[in-house]
């Protein structure tokens, strides 16, 4: 398969080499990261190969508590709980050659803030969000907005 790494295809705006943690992170430990480091996302990763992936609102999840209104324990982040109980498993992931339209479908439809980049190897090289489509986005207008503000 070509590897297309052009301005139209996820590897050109992926973020490389992306923090990852391993499935037996604590849920405390990982939620920590992501604010101190200001990521939403974070593969996990076991073995060099991806095995989920977990969000900010996977960690801020009220269903962590056996409170009725799930709203006691809501920063209330366990050290013995870990990653793996709450990670998501069915990870849908891009290729570096994938177009951005073919990602902006993914994110859009399926309500993902990202996916993961893996190579043909399946090990994570990188990680496309919303933060970095929009970047394509703004690019793109950049090249295209004259002509098309001229043409209205």
């Amino acid at each position: 398969m070509h590897e297309r790494k052009d301005k139209w295809s996820v590897g050109q705006w992926m973020t490389p080499n992306p923090e990852t943690v391993a499935p037996d992170t604590s849920v405390k430990a990982a939620f920590f990261r992501m604010r101190s480091d200001g990521y939403r996302h974070l593969p996990v990763v076991e073995d060099g190969k991806l095995v989920g992936m977990v969000t900010d609102r996977d960690l801020r999840r009220p269903d962590l508590t056996n409170e009725p209104d799930g709203w006691h324990d809501f920063y209330n982040l366990d050290d013995d709980y870990e990653v793996r109980h709450v990670m998501t498993t069915r990870v849908e992931s891009m290729v570096t050659s994938d177009g951005l339209e073919k990602a902006l479908r993914l994110l859009i439809e399926r309500k993902f803030g990202a996916a993961p980049v893996i190579d043909r190897r399946g090990e994570m090289i990188g990680i496309i969000t919303t933060y970095d489509l929009m970047r394509a986005f703004q690019g793109v207008l950049g090249e295209v907005g004259e002509a098309l503000r001229d043409g209205i």
